[in-house]
């Protein structure tokens, strides 16, 4: 799975056109979903627990560590993870069954390397009296395009599970929900103290650019896209 996983976002990083490259990945995240499907059904069937959590690492880099992790989390958030960020240190604890772990690991590389790229084409801002901005916008664009991408991995979950669900006739929402509970409680248990991440940003472009790249695909065609790869 992984691998079909990872050709799919080779693509998505390759193509000069956002739009297919958003298209790519959003089929990268139903196959995982449907991997996740198959799992669960046959833990199900054989009356077993596949939604036990495990903890790991993730290093992370300077610059914009906030957004990143931002990043990271509404991805982990989408596949029923948990992620948590022991402040300052530059890694974070990502709480999840280790599969779904391994996805969101996949799809953070590869959705950082499209927005790091989509930022050197956007290439350095100044502002009216020609100091530069560059940063507040960098930072402005990851964290928007980190809020709104989540929102469309949990948008291509729910499609994917709704459907699956209505082929198996297995009510497919509480058994995701289990794992995201297993997630939730080793990550409390582990940091029982933690506080909501906030973060700011000061310039108007990079947050509407970040916003417009992380939407630009129309997703309903990523199932074209699949077959004709």
């Amino acid at each position: 799975m992984l691998q079909k996983v990872r050709a799919l976002l080779a693509k998505a990083e390759a193509t000069p056109y956002e739009a297919e490259a958003d298209a790519f990945t959003a089929k990268a995240q139903e196959l995982i979903v449907r991997y996740r499907i198959d799992r669960v059904l046959l833990d199900k069937e054989r009356a077993r627990d596949g939604g036990s959590a495990v903890a790991r690492r993730i290093d992370l880099e300077d610059p914009y560590l906030k957004a990143k992790v931002v990043l990271l989390s509404n991805i982990a958030d989408a596949n029923q993870c948990r992620v948590i960020w022991p402040r300052p240190h530059r890694y974070v604890q990502v709480f999840g069954v280790a599969d779904d772990i391994d996805a969101v690991e996949e799809l953070f590389t590869s959705l950082l390397l499209q927005a790091t790229g989509a930022l050197r084409r956007a290439g350095s801002k100044q502002d009216e009296f020609r100091r530069s901005r560059t940063a507040a916008f960098r930072r402005a664009f990851l964290l928007s395009f980190a809020l709104r991408i989540g929102q469309r991995l949990a948008e291509t979950v729910d499609a994917t599970v709704e459907a699956a669900a209505a082929e198996t006739s297995v009510a497919l929402v509480p058994l995701f929900a289990a794992r995201a509970e297993a997630s939730e409680a080793l990550a409390l248990e582990t940091f029982p103290q933690v506080r909501p991440l906030r973060a700011s940003v000061s310039d108007a472009e990079g947050w509407h650019a970040g916003a417009a790249f992380a939407d630009q695909a129309d997703l309903s065609q990523s199932a074209k896209l699949a077959r004709g790869a």
